[in-house]
């Protein structure tokens, strides 16, 4: 297995990205194409476009391999987005274009799959919103009954893609089956998902840990892509956790920051994480443990609102000018979801400074949000943060790694390849290649750098962390 290759598909939004990752965790070769736009990808996309672009992907990355190398070729898996779902006929023939996750069609039907949980399975995800595929399933079978009388099956995109590679189209994953209310405790689908809304038992998949083996690559695929015949097709993952698994937090204590248009935390915990006010959320760790998770409206979206002009002299600048002593939360929309539950929340930042200083406090109250964060983690989960894993456009500014650094008393990594195509990749690997995600995990990932926290500016931080507290209250941020 010294020389082995692995296929990652990435089922995005806008676009597909193939990669082909060696055991060293290089990328070998790698294809992508956008989607054609239109007013309605956001609601519903063209899974058979899917697949077409997929091929020629396909084509293209292992067209760059030499036959040696194509032998080598030994497992494949696919991510894609949570909560698009898809339902197909028993010819597994789409009935319905895909429903996509940002889909706003089901907020009737999001409120009553959420009544119907709190009241029939309390102790099961019960936080259903429009971008939950059991509410989207509810919808469709309401909005067209004379379509939903012919489903044989629901799956999630990332099976479309899966099932087109190997014939297999009734097993999902832990990850992708989450929004759909499937009880990754008791590992079952809960009664009341047919019972009281309806959506049948027959129409729900069998249910494995991302990168079980389900088949082999169909033998039309092996001929025209010149593969071996042996080459096996996993369970896959949802893209979040496609970047989470790529940014090497993977083990207990390990965390993934990623900062782009938002801030979006996930880690490993040994024990579920119970969170009353429903921050966070709780896939299930192909090995057994959990991966907590929250997405904020924070980010990184303010940088290209004011200063995409001249980053390179603002991050420059804030590096002699930490710690401000400034607090700022340059919030773009108004309301929080995460660390903080705050609906009516605005941004805010401080006043008569300079740009310079503004653009430094800015990204010194991303890093208190995301110290909080982990603070509340630390509190429900009783379990510490050892390490954090970075990801996103803000981990490109080693000014800002080295303020989070700071800010958090711990240790920050950025990862080399943090793509979602590179985890699906690795998620091919956990089981065909190695014995768990994690050890495919801490062979396939390359740190790029790390970044510890300086002990001069210490007490400073800390001074300012609690002013950040203070404020935070005070305008209704925090409610403790």
């Amino acid at each position: 297995m010294n020389d082995a290759y692995f296929i990652g598909i990435d089922l995005g939004t806008q676009g597909l990205r193939v990669v082909v990752l060696d055991v060293r965790g290089s990328i070998v070769a790698g294809a992508e194409q956008g989607f054609p736009l239109s007013p309605g990808m956001r609601m519903e996309q063209d899974p058979d476009e899917w697949w077409r672009i997929c091929r020629h992907c396909l084509d293209k990355a292992i067209g760059r391999l030499s036959a040696e190398q194509r032998a080598r070729v030994l497992a494949i898996a696919v991510d894609s987005t949570s909560g698009t779902v898809i339902p197909m006929d028993k010819t597994y023939r789409p009935l319905h274009p895909a429903i996509m996750y940002s889909d706003q069609r089901s907020g009737i039907q999001a409120k009553k799959c959420t009544a119907a949980a709190q009241q029939y399975h309390p102790q099961g995800f019960t936080g259903f919103s429009t971008s939950t595929g059991l509410a989207k399933m509810v919808w469709f079978a309401e909005t067209f009954p004379e379509k939903a009388a012919q489903i044989f099956q629901w799956i999630h995109a990332a099976d479309f893609i899966t099932g087109k590679l190997c014939g297999v189209w009734n097993v999902t994953d832990y990850t992708n089956v989450l929004k759909s209310g499937y009880d990754l405790t008791l590992l079952n689908w809960p009664d009341y998902i047919h019972d009281v809304l309806g959506v049948r038992k027959e129409w729900l998949q069998e249910v494995q840990p991302s990168g079980t083996v389900i088949g082999t690559l169909k033998a039309d695929l092996v001929r025209d892509l010149e593969l071996p015949d042996h080459v096996a097709v996993t369970t896959g993952i949802t893209d979040g956790c496609a970047s989470q698994v790529a940014s090497g937090a993977m083990k207990p204590g390990q965390w993934n920051t990623t900062i782009g248009t938002t801030l979006v935390i996930k880690g490993v915990s040994v024990k579920e994480i119970n969170d009353p006010l429903n921050r966070l959320y709780n896939h299930r760790h192909p090995a057994g443990y959990w991966m907590p998770g929250g997405a904020g409206n924070i980010g990184a979206d303010w940088v290209a609102a004011g200063f995409r002009d001249a980053l390179e002299h603002y991050n420059t600048a804030a590096a002699a000018l930490t710690p401000t002593g400034k607090i700022a939360y340059p919030l773009i929309q108004k309301g929080e979801r995460f660390p903080f539950v705050a609906p009516e929340a605005e941004g805010f930042a401080p006043d008569g400074v300079s740009g310079e200083v503004l653009y430094t406090a800015n990204m010194e109250g991303v890093a208190f949000a995301e110290r909080y964060a982990y603070e509340m983690i630390r509190s429900l989960s009783g379990e510490n943060v050892e390490a954090i894993y970075t990801a996103g456009g803000a981990s490109n500014s080693d000014t800002w790694l080295q303020i989070r650094s700071d800010i958090l008393q711990k240790p920050v990594c950025k990862m080399k390849y943090v793509s979602g195509a590179v985890g699906a990749a690795i998620v091919a690997a956990s089981t065909t290649c190695f014995n768990d995600i994690s050890e495919a995990t801490a062979a396939l990932t390359q740190a790029e750098k790390w970044v510890t926290p300086g002990e001069n500016l210490k007490q400073q931080y800390e001074d300012q962390y609690g002013l950040f507290l203070k404020t935070m209250k005070a305008r209704g941020f925090i409610n403790e």
